[in-house]
């Protein structure tokens, strides 16, 4: 074979194995690769790749290293006290004639007498032990294959950004002290860089000015005339409570009041002609007046017993099916009515949470219905006292009024999650305001 097709050959191995190192798909398959695939451009009889954290990592012709092996005790033990001395020699990859050297023991008992070293990545190296001289033409190739491997094992490798920082060469012209300093004062600048403190609560949308409806008197609801969620209209009749006690209230003080306006006018006749008479006419006019009133109130509390919309929305309660024949107390809550689009902001905070809100704190609700679109609002109220929530647990009222920007006016009783700001603080208290708090509960400090 001609010079030229031996070196088309050799460039042409080459160039398959930096294909190879790029198809690795783990450091162990790369390191493999270098202490067994290297023979076909440099022949030796065995290889060994090394590392000063790691140690013997690969040897050539097996696929796991066994790690009692007494070949690998005794490599390991020739690394670790001599291998330093001779990479810092063999850069120029000269060949290392261990007759030379008869420090090193027990050489001829597991290895030939040439051993080529090459530097490899993070201070490791590549022994090649022969029985033949490697040429320089052949060192050069595996310069070059060596260089091309170091290339895809420092890409394989996991960054580790403070080794890189840490770690200071000679010629870089930084010392490592000023190394600290700049880390140190980055960490201080972070610390204090101020952030926005804010804060997530369950949030409800709820009506903005609503009209309550209350039950006005002592009764049993029994017709329901509208639907929840049904749009009505002022004066519109919502629902009506049970009449029957009443109208036999209200005939049994009507039949009274006749009785005594009968009595009462037989009493005028009578005095008349009888004047013992005249002194009963007082007490009758009183019972009269009595019985009067008590029609009056009676009609009245009829006239009630029909209840309508005070303005005009949305109706708001709950399963009217549930409602109707449910005795209710005077004063007692049982419907609303809210304009449909007049809503504003409901959140609880939980007592961990609650941080300082400045005047006209922001608040951001994200619909569970529409998480795309959330709604910008201002905080105008918290509560100064935690309220026991049915979900067992206590928390703030928290109420904001919506901007006037939001191109979308979602309806009453949509939920979501709503996100507080608070005033700015540094980093550090940001990053540890919740540990530090959780610590401090633990000890009781």
């Amino acid at each position: 074979m001609s010079s030229d097709e031996n070196s088309n050959t050799v460039f042409a191995t080459l160039l398959q194995l930096i294909r190879r190192t790029r198809e690795a798909t783990s450091i162990e398959e790369l390191c493999f690769q270098l202490v067994n695939e290297t023979y076909s451009l440099v022949p030796y009889r065995q290889a060994a790749l090394w590392f000063p954290d790691k140690g013997v990592v690969s040897l050539s012709g097996v696929s796991r290293l066994e790690k009692q092996a007494p070949f690998l005790h005794w490599l390991q033990e020739y690394f670790k006290e001599n291998s330093g001395l001779e990479v810092s020699k063999s850069v120029d990859l000269s060949l290392l004639d261990v007759k030379k050297h008869p420090e090193i023991e027990h050489w001829d008992d597991w290895l030939p007498p040439l051993m080529l070293l090459v530097p490899v990545s993070n201070g490791g190296c590549l022994m090649l032990a022969s029985t033949a001289e490697i040429g320089a033409d052949e060192q050069r190739v595996l310069e070059e294959w060596v260089e091309a491997w170091c290339n895809q094992y420092q890409l394989m490798l996991p960054q580790k950004w403070k080794n890189n920082f840490f770690l200071t060469k000679k010629s870089d012209g930084l010392w490592p002290k000023t190394k600290y300093a700049v880390l140190l004062l980055l960490v201080v600048v972070l610390a204090v860089v101020p952030v926005r403190l804010s804060v997530l609560a369950p949030a409800e949308l709820v009506p903005l000015n609503p009209a309550i409806i209350r039950a006005p008197m002592d009764g049993v609801i029994e017709v329901i005339a509208v639907e929840p969620n049904q749009v009505v209209e002022k004066d519109q009749l919502l629902f009506e409570f049970d009449r029957v006690s009443l109208a036999s209230q209200l005939t049994v003080a009507e039949r009274e009041l006749a009785t005594r306006q009968a009595e009462y006018r037989q009493e005028v006749q009578r005095s008349l002609i009888d004047q013992d008479s005249k002194s009963r006419l007082a007490v009758l006019q009183s019972q009269i007046r009595e019985k009067t009133v008590n029609v009056s109130y009676l009609e009245e509390l009829n006239n009630r017993s029909a209840v309508t919309a005070s303005r005009g929305g949305i109706v708001l309660f709950g399963d009217a099916t549930e409602m109707i024949g449910q005795p209710v107390s005077t004063g007692e809550r049982v419907m609303i009515v809210a304009g449909e689009t007049d809503v504003q902001i409901e959140a609880w905070v939980s007592p961990a949470d609650l941080v300082e809100f400045p005047a006209e704190s922001r608040i951001t609700i994200y619909l569970a219905a529409d998480p795309l679109s959330p709604l910008v609002g201002t905080i105008n109220y918290v509560a100064h006292q935690a309220e026991l929530r049915p979900q067992g647990h206590f928390a703030y009222r928290v109420r904001a009024q919506l901007d006037s920007s939001n191109t979308l006016m979602p309806r009453v009783g949509l939920k979501g999650t709503a996100k507080l700001d608070g005033a700015y603080t540094p980093l550090i208290y940001w990053v540890f305001r919740k540990p530090w708090a959780a610590f401090r509960g633990w000890l009781g400090l």
